[in-house]
């Protein structure tokens, strides 16, 4: 499996990218970072995007619904440990698209991917698919 800075390289390949980090949604703090950042503060990049994820994570309104049939005996679908209740984030700009993938692990870990795509060159589509695969196979 895969580490941190191979992944990011492997993250960098998708048309379009300017920069991907792996970012510990909690504390704010980059694990690993590749590519351009914005105003180039790779720390403020982190924490912005942290602060983002964060709110998207730990709001009830995002939370996984109950499957059709289940509540009545108390089945809720809490998911598994260490997996977030958002899959993912997309934020759009006039130039750009912010992706952030919540990053599933055996342990509460709070780790999402960053992907920063210039908009006339990336594949929106693409570049979630190829984000989800990544965050599958990294190994933390």
């Amino acid at each position: 499996m895969p580490g941190i800075d191979e992944c990011l390289l492997d993250a960098m390949t998708v048309n379009g990218a300017r920069g991907a980090a792996v970012i510990e949604w909690t504390s704010g703090l980059a694990l690993g970072m590749v590519g351009e950042t914005r105003d180039g503060d790779p720390e403020a990049t982190a924490a912005e995007t942290a602060e983002l994820a964060r709110m998207a994570a730990e709001q009830s309104a995002f939370a996984a619904l109950e499957p059709r049939g289940a509540g009545e005996a108390g089945d809720h679908d809490g998911g598994a440990p260490g997996e977030a209740p958002v899959e993912d984030l997309i934020v759009t700009t006039r130039t750009c698209y912010h992706l952030l993938r919540f990053v599933d692990t055996a342990f509460d870990s709070g780790v999402f991917f960053y992907l920063w795509l210039d908009r006339r060159e990336g594949n929106l589509a693409m570049a979630r698919m190829r984000l989800r695969d990544l965050s599958q196979r990294l190994a933390l």
